[in-house]
């Protein structure tokens, strides 16, 4: 999937704590891997853009915060963008139709 996307010419970007939700323990791979797409930081200011769509008495908690956090680094990227996920329902609710979802 790499070499397709860098093939295409575009960029292959998460957010940096998808790198948490990923991570096991040392693993070769996943460094092999990380050295070769782009990780967004998730700032103060990136992280209060995140909350904005889930609303006072949106969802909430731990699953919600990792998913508006991927939208949210997703709505800043130059457009076209293409978010590869296997949550579409929510990341489709989150990033709109400003967002190709695209489901794994």
């Amino acid at each position: 999937m790499l070499k397709v996307f860098h093939n295409m010419g575009t960029d292959l970007v998460i957010a940096a704590n998808t790198v948490v939700e990923v991570s096991r323990s040392r693993n070769p791979r996943l460094n092999w891997t990380l050295s070769r797409i782009k990780v967004e930081l998730v700032t103060e200011q990136a992280a209060k853009a995140a909350a904005e769509p889930l609303g006072g008495a949106g969802p909430h908690g731990h699953k919600y915060a990792i998913d508006a956090t991927v939208a949210e680094v997703a709505l800043r990227q130059p457009k076209p963008v293409a978010l590869l996920t296997s949550d579409s329902d929510d990341m489709t609710r989150l990033c709109g139709k400003q967002v190709r979802i695209t489901p794994l």
